[in-house]
């Protein structure tokens, strides 16, 4: 052999077949029309938005319209959130008051408790008085300032002769009289209550009023005048 022949020469080949130019592969179709719609929305978001923009459920900014409807949704809320408010600070105000009556109702009720623990000694210092031992003394002084001191709080007595009956107030033990015009006319106990709160009824003793004394006297009068 030659050494011409020794070295290999390259192989080509040679494709006669015919290609229709117009003729793509779907790959390259697919390539094409992704690159037709970035450039289109790149298109229209260089252009910004349409004339019907506006048409959505979201108002626009910068047109007189949204601005009015947002001036609108604003005033709206606004006025819902003062109506909270307003109804929280009532309803607080409502539990203030409430607080301090419930709190104010637990101490009177405390107080008339612890007075009407002293209710029998006041009995004792007025059967004392009755009998002239607090006349003069250092007892009279400290029967005075527990007087004193529990009227301060709140304490009144009632039940004197000559004041009208009271059936809510006065628990009468004996009655003189018709009945007609009754008031009292002996004081056995006296009566005591603590604001509108009634501590002890009053034991007396019911008689005739002074009108109903004058009418019977006057009765009286004419029965011996027809007598005689």
């Amino acid at each position: 052999m030659s050494d011409g022949n020794s070295e290999k020469e390259p192989i080509t080949f040679v494709d006669n077949r015919k290609i229709d130019p117009q003729e793509r592969s779907p790959r390259s179709d697919q390539t094409a029309q992704a690159g037709e719609v970035r450039e289109s929305a790149a298109a229209e978001a260089a252009a910004g938005p349409g004339p019907d923009a506006g048409n959505g459920t979201e108002p626009v900014i910068g047109t007189d319209e949204g601005a009015e409807i947002l001036a609108e949704s604003i005033t709206k809320e606004l006025a819902e959130r003062t109506a909270d408010l307003q109804r929280l600070t009532a309803e607080y105000a409502n539990y203030r008051r409430r607080v301090e009556r419930d709190r104010q109702a637990t101490i009177d009720s405390a107080k008339a408790s612890v007075v009407s623990e002293l209710l029998g000694v006041l009995d004792d210092l007025d059967r004392a008085r009755a009998h002239g031992d607090l006349d003069a003394g250092p007892l009279k002084s400290v029967a005075d300032k527990l007087a004193d001191a529990l009227h301060k709080q709140g304490l009144q007595e009632f039940g004197t002769e000559g004041e009208p009956f009271d059936p809510t107030l006065h628990e009468a033990v004996q009655h003189e009289g018709s009945g007609h015009d009754p008031v009292i006319g002996l004081v056995m106990r006296k009566g005591y209550r603590f604001g509108d709160r009634v501590l002890r009824h009053a034991l007396v003793g019911v008689t005739d009023g002074v009108a109903d004394l004058v009418e019977e006297e006057a009765s009286d009068a004419d029965a011996n005048a027809n007598n005689q």
